[in-house]
């Protein structure tokens, strides 16, 4: 039996669907759950959040390499945070609404040095990026001229694309924009993986710039405003994680990196569950 067509005679209404979606999401809420250094936090949500004692997960001390178990806790963290929404996921009695502690980005900071990644950073990279979203970003920017911001930042892709780190937004999954409709989404991740890794200054404080206050820091040199795109990427980073992909990020999150680690522990709980009864049929 074929499927009936009906011409629409009124407004029906399907394209409030969007904003049905924002009042909900507005009235419960959302997690979005950010690895980063502290300071930059603050700078991020133009709030005192957390104290700036020292970064969280500092760029690594290169002079010995045997420190990388330093970075261990980071990925510890990471998969624990998966564990315990599976746990809560497989539950008989799970809540209405699992709390979200999942990380959903972990901004990555680069020592700017201008020459090259160390190898630490790569290493560390690599793993991170196996588990979470790494968004890779040059700290302390302030201390490279334009030209040696920009042969960094070259350099830096060149590494990542050689030894072959998925950072966050992924090439590889352009498909989804693979509609004529989509191809302002599909250029808008090309801008910002043409910009990768961002180079930033953080500051907590205010300065006067021509007569009004704005987020940065003054030097014998002159004013660092932080939300001038002139000084750093910075005001790029901020849109990037809450205007633009904040949606995207905690997706991938879900889609991605959490279900492959719930793939992996289910096939192991379940090859597990095979040799334990094979071995009580041996028994027997």
């Amino acid at each position: 039996m074929a499927a009936a067509t009906a011409a629409l005679t009124g407004y029906v209404g399907f394209d409030s669907i969007t904003s049905q979606i924002e009042r909900k999401l507005v009235r419960r809420g959302f997690a979005f759950n950010l690895m980063v250094v502290a300071a930059l936090v603050n700078t991020l949500f133009v709030s005192h959040l957390v104290e700036s004692k020292g970064p969280a997960a500092a760029p690594p001390d290169h002079r010995n390499q045997h420190r990388l178990a330093r970075w261990d806790p980071i990925i510890k963290y990471i998969r624990d945070q998966y564990a315990l929404f599976l746990r809560r996921e497989l539950n008989p009695q799970r809540e209405k609404r699992i709390a979200d502690t999942r990380i959903h980005a972990v901004i990555f900071f680069i020592s700017p040095t201008g020459h090259a990644l160390a190898p630490l950073d790569i290493t560390v990279m690599r793993k991170i990026s196996e588990v979470a979203n790494v968004i890779p970003v040059i700290a302390k920017s302030d201390s490279l001229t334009v030209e040696e911001r920009n042969a960094f930042k070259r350099r830096i892709k060149e590494e990542i694309d050689f030894h072959g780190i998925r950072i966050y937004p992924f090439a590889d999954v352009d498909e989804e924009f693979a509609l004529p409709e989509d191809l302002a989404d599909k250029q808008a991740a090309q801008v910002i993986r043409d910009m990768i890794p961002f180079a930033v200054v953080g500051s907590e404080r205010n300065v006067v710039v021509d007569g009004k206050a704005v987020r940065g820091r003054r030097t014998r040199w002159g004013i660092i405003n932080v939300e001038d795109e002139a000084h750093c990427e910075f005001i790029h980073l901020r849109n990037f994680l809450t205007r633009t992909n904040l949606q995207d990020l905690i997706e991938v999150t879900s889609l991605i990196h959490y279900e492959t680690f719930r793939t992996r522990q289910l096939l192991a709980l379940k090859e597990s569950g095979a040799r334990s009864s094979a071995a009580d049929n041996h028994q027997a």
